[in-house]
């Protein structure tokens, strides 16, 4: 099991943002987080980075407990955060972008390979290297995004609604090479408003309901199931 999350509990000041969490990621998988805005989904990726604290139960990640750990431990160990709204560094160059996603290596000939390799993975961004970040267009960022996650050399990547604000074409082309990476080894905890999509490439899916799993299974079959349908799915 490479993540476990147990009874987690996480306030935003008085609200009760995340109420007794539970899940589970075993190594390899793409695991998916669907909800309506507001379900907690967020604050489940920011309280695995570290970015918010925990009130109450434990998260661990390959047997380590992290639930009291600093972020930049966090990222030590192997877990990569691309956030929602992307949040590049918009004065930076592409290059500089992913520079800063490496900040914990020392190994500047790794550093060079990686880049090269996010590139590959990523053509536009190598055409636009030498581009300011907030000059990118918005599909573009989300690929920065991802490509400054990759930097850190992560065996948990965490995605928060890549796809969001992207046209069809640019969506299907992100999904396509989450799927890339998850081949390669690193697995992926993916929040995703486009519940459909983020269902086919998943293994197993939790729907988050006002804080709480409202519901708990594998991919295919919550596709299929008549509820997540209704709510999530269009039907």
């Amino acid at each position: 099991m490479m993540l476990e999350v147990e009874g987690l509990d996480v306030y935003y000041g008085a609200v009760h943002a995340l109420k007794g969490v539970t899940i589970r990621a075993e190594a390899g998988e793409i695991v998916t987080l669907i909800g309506a805005n507001g379900a907690g989904k967020t604050t489940l990726l920011r309280a695995l980075s570290g970015l918010i604290p925990a009130r109450a139960g434990r998260m661990r990640f390959d047997g380590r407990e992290i639930t009291r750990m600093p972020p930049h431990e966090i990222v030590a160990l192997g877990v990569s955060h691309a956030p929602e709204g992307r949040l590049v560094f918009a004065n930076l160059t592409v290059d500089d972008n992913l520079e800063l996603g490496a900040y914990r290596r020392r190994d500047r000939v790794g550093i060079a390979k990686d880049r090269e390799e996010a590139f590959r993975l990523f053509p536009r961004l190598g055409e636009r290297r030498r581009q300011s970040a907030g000059t990118l267009s918005g599909g573009e960022q989300q690929m920065l995004a991802i490509a400054r996650a990759l930097m850190s050399r992560p065996r948990l990547l965490l995605l928060d609604e890549p796809s969001l604000g992207l046209a069809p074409l640019l969506v299907r082309e992100i999904f396509r090479t989450i799927r890339e990476i998850n081949q390669r080894g690193v697995t992926v905890l993916l929040v995703e408003q486009n519940a459909h999509m983020a269902l086919s490439i998943a293994r197993r899916g939790y729907v988050l309901e006002t804080g709480r799993v409202r519901l708990e299974d594998e991919a295919a079959r919550l596709l299929q199931n008549e509820e997540v349908k209704k709510a999530y799915l269009g039907g």
